[in-house]
């Protein structure tokens, strides 16, 4: 019997999009030890990546679906590594 694979969802889809344009921009950065996404605080980078939501969003998306997604993604991510124990 031929078996369908499940989609992911188009939110995941959306998500993971989202991180990578700002990673791509350079307004996010992983934890080298443990992976995590943080914020590298750069106005610059901000605005690239939400440039590139606007001009040229995944399929099947609006502009402003793109940078909402980017927004809530910056929202959601902190600028320290929640397993590095904090510097002094």
């Amino acid at each position: 019997m031929l078996m369908k694979k499940q989609r992911r969802p188009a939110v995941r889809m959306l998500r993971g999009w989202a991180l990578a344009i700002l990673q791509e921009a350079g307004a996010i950065h992983e934890c080298e030890e443990h992976g995590w996404a943080q914020d590298r605080a750069d106005p610059h980078a901000r605005e690239r990546a939400f440039d590139i939501a606007r001009q040229d969003p995944p399929s099947g998306f609006s502009p402003e679906e793109a940078v909402a997604e980017i927004g809530d993604v910056l929202g959601s991510i902190g600028d320290t590594c929640p397993e590095c124990p904090p510097s002094h």
